[in-house]
């Protein structure tokens, strides 16, 4: 065959050519020029559809159907979509056309081969770069010999009247005598795993943040939203991995047999991390060159097959300006809860309040009105009239680059995704505040205790079963207390090193002074675990409040002002919240414990047992779990962690230790550091004691450790006398007041042997 006239090879496409094969396939002619690694294929062009609509005299009959419609009446725009895609879907190819297609496949498939391809649009007026035409025509996926390709073209030219494409182009006054459509018909990647990645941040367009998601299986299933993928985050120019979120995923999409079929995720893989840090870099290296070359922020689509990664789709990031808060009418006068109903990823900057309208299927859009907050499974784009009017969207499934999340952050209205049961724990015609930025919902409009006098004793060299280990949180008495009859660092408090490297670590990641940060902390850490080998030192992680860590350089910057710092954002939910900044510690317990094995972590203030599982999986991501000398340990400190205990357990720890400050605090309901109510604190009342007590018995029946770590074993003998009868395994006190706990330990257990 002399030349071709209505298909073109990707290597014979640059950026240059968008009139002739859309966004898309300019942007994959591009990329292969430029060395990207781009499965191969071939575009058929706008001249071939305008061939077909010719031939079958369709130009005339569908301009006259949308001249009429009203694309905000939902049975009219539907209605004239299936009159027009059914004649397209019926049309006749021209046969110059036809012979040529199949001539080209042949071509890429090889001599006597029919190669599995995707078939996708390629609309001219897409990836513009101020509209992202998210999923608005369709992509076929595993087509497989020469009819099926020729039905799958003309499905892809009739995709171009979906209801969500006419609604679409009205809204953005794009003419659609204007919009052409093209097809690239692409050899099939069978990938493991797929996903996409964005050369910003397009959460909070931070630029310096290039963000990338990661399923199993085929890539459609993170664009439509229907599994939560993992998230990776990487610093620009330094290439710096600053935090990993690791999600389960019970089912992917991969071919079976003929057909492209959702499949169970292999249990032995579905809680793992999707693609290796290297792999991960490897990618942002990727997006950041493609950033570069095209001079504006990309995102892009990739795929994984038998270990080699390819880009199989780049386009400008459509929402980089500012997002504007969508806010009702008098909503400082409407009274808020104080805490969250629901949370899930932060999807689209800004603040919603409004009724919550619940959609089950995009069948139902007609139902949301101007100002509602629309509540889904999640969206799909046959969601976006309805999308169009809400003032708030919050969806059950899917991550920050699902179609819920892209097309919210492009309307500019607030979003939160993955959030798993709003459809069951919302009702319709509730009044909810939806905080976009921080992922969470509302129902609504909007001390250090006394130095205690020490009495002079007599050293106690006894040995106890009952471990005594000691609070430390500032280097300079370490190598003393060391020496003392002591069996290890029972909490070590990360607040004064923090303190000391002298700046808030979120300011230090945005100087790209991480690495300086981790370093600093590894080197206080390390004093600790060598002065201390072999016995354990349990690191407690940050547990700063919001006004502690607004006291540090560049802290006012980041730090929320909160009413009550005590029962805010602190301890494991900032480590879902702010998984960079957890990165940082963990990145230094790696490091210490590649001399030194007895450093363990601790996690304080854990909400609930999903919480729990979330910072565990972010821990699990950095491989610390490959080692058999590492423990992870709980606080508890708050009564939902000694009512749900079992269920904190069963996520996987190796014990708990028990902040008896708090949880006294929390129980009684009293702040001890508060002069005014102060006499109340009390942690030996009978509801703090039945709560230890509680937790050791526990603690002791399914097998994990038991310690505490509060002021109280400091201060009172009886109460240490009873900790040992309930079996606690080890009590974890001040410096001061190591050698009289000793010898009380030790007079417990003498009282309980003579019992018996």
């Amino acid at each position: 065959m002399s030349a071709l006239k209505y298909t073109i090879f990707f290597k014979d496409i640059d950026k240059d050519d968008s009139p002739k094969v859309g966004g898309k396939g300019a942007n994959l002619g591009e990329m292969i020029k430029i060395g990207i690694p781009v499965p191969p294929g071939f575009a058929i062009t706008v001249a071939g559809y305008d061939l077909f609509l010719k031939e079958n005299q369709l130009t005339k009959q569908i301009n006259d159907q949308l001249k009429v419609v009203d694309v905000n009446d939902p049975v009219q725009l539907d209605s004239v979509s299936k009159a027009i895609r059914k004649r397209i879907v019926a049309g006749n190819l021209p046969e110059e056309l036809a012979r040529e297609i199949i001539y080209s496949y042949k071509k890429l498939s090889g001599l006597f081969k029919s190669a599995l391809v995707a078939v996708r649009s390629s609309a001219t007026a897409e990836d513009m770069g101020d509209t992202s035409f998210a999923g608005q025509q369709v992509t076929l996926l595993n087509v497989k010999g020469d009819a099926n390709l020729l039905n799958a073209v003309r499905e892809c030219w009739a995709s171009l009247f979906m209801p969500r494409s006419i609604f679409y182009r009205v809204e953005n006054k794009i003419p659609h005598e204007k919009v052409k459509i093209s097809v690239i018909v692409q050899k099939m990647v069978q990938s493991e795993v797929s996903g996409v990645m964005f050369s910003i941040d397009p959460v909070n367009n931070e630029k310096d943040k290039i963000i990338i998601e990661a399923v199993w299986g085929l890539g459609e299933m993170i664009v439509q939203g229907s599994v939560v993928p993992d998230h990776y985050v990487v610093q620009k120019d330094t290439f710096y991995l600053l935090s990993k979120v690791i999600a389960d995923q019970s089912i992917q999409l991969t071919r079976i047999g003929k057909e492209t079929k959702e499949a169970p995720v292999p249990a032995k893989i579905k809680s793992s991390q999707k693609i290796s840090d290297k792999e991960i870099i490897h990618l942002a290296r990727i997006a950041d060159g493609l950033q570069k070359h095209y001079y504006f922020p990309q995102d892009a689509e990739w795929a994984k097959e038998k270990g080699k990664i390819f880009i199989v789709q780049t386009r400008p990031v459509t929402t980089i300006q500012k997002v504007k808060v969508k806010e009702t009418k008098g909503e400082e006068n409407l009274a808020i809860a104080a805490t969250p109903i629901l949370s899930g990823s932060a999807a689209s900057p800004g603040i919603g309040i409004g009724p919550v309208k619940i959609l089950t299927s995009a069948k139902e859009v007609g139902k949301v009105e101007k100002g509602d907050v629309l509540v889904a499974p999640m969206t799909s784009p046959d969601f976006v009239p309805a999308m169009k009017k809400a003032i708030a969207i919050i969806t059950d499934q899917g991550g920050e680059t699902s179609h819920a999340a892209i097309v919210s952050r492009e309307l500019g209205v607030p979003c939160v995704v993955g959030t798993k049961e709003a459809t069951k724990v919302l009702k319709d015609g509730a009044i909810v505040t939806v905080d976009g930025a921080k992922g969470e919902i509302y129902l609504g409009g909007k001390v250090t205790a006394a130095k205690m006098p020490v009495k002079t004793e007599k050293l106690v060299s006894t040995k106890t079963a009952t471990k005594l280990y000691v609070n430390l949180g500032e280097p300079e008495r370490v190598r003393e207390v060391a020496e003392t009859n002591v069996d290890g660092v029972g909490l070590l408090r990360a607040e004064f090193m923090i303190a000391n490297i002298g700046i808030h670590p979120k300011e230090a990641i945005k100087r790209k002074e991480q690495g300086k940060f981790i370093e600093k902390l590894s080197k206080g850490l390390e004093i600790f675990a060598q002065a201390f080998d072999p016995r354990p030192v349990i690191y407690r992680a940050t547990d700063f409040k919001t006004n502690e860590y607004r006291a540090l350089p560049g802290g006012k910057y980041w730090e929320p002002e909160e009413p009550n710092p005590l029962l805010g954002l602190r301890g494991a939910f900032r480590y879902v919240a702010n998984p960079d900044v957890f990165s940082l510690e963990l990145s230094a317990i790696k490091k210490v414990r590649e001399k030194y094995k007895n450093l363990w972590l601790m996690v304080p203030f854990v909400r609930s047992p999903d919480e729990l599982a979330k910072v565990r999986r972010i821990v699990s991501s950095e491989g610390l779990f490959e080692s058999p000398t590492f423990k992870f340990l709980m606080m508890v400190e708050l009564p939902v962690n000694v009512i749900l205990l079992e269920d904190f357990i069963k996520v996987g720890i190796d014990g708990v230790s028990i902040g008896s400050n708090d949880l006294t605090m929390l129980i009684q309901g009293t702040d001890r550091d508060n002069s005014e109510v102060a006499k109340a604190f009390d942690e030996r009342s009978p509801a703090v004691l039945w709560a230890l007590r509680r937790v050791i018995k526990r603690c002791n029946k399914y097998g994990v450790t038991s310690s505490i770590c509060g002021q109280a074993p400091s201060i009172y003998d009886d109460l240490v006398h009873k900790l040992v009868s309930w079996g606690i395994t080890s009590i974890s006190v001040n410096p001061d007041a190591i050698n009289r706990v000793r010898g009380v330990i030790a007079s417990a257990e003498k009282d309980l042997v003579s019992a018996k």
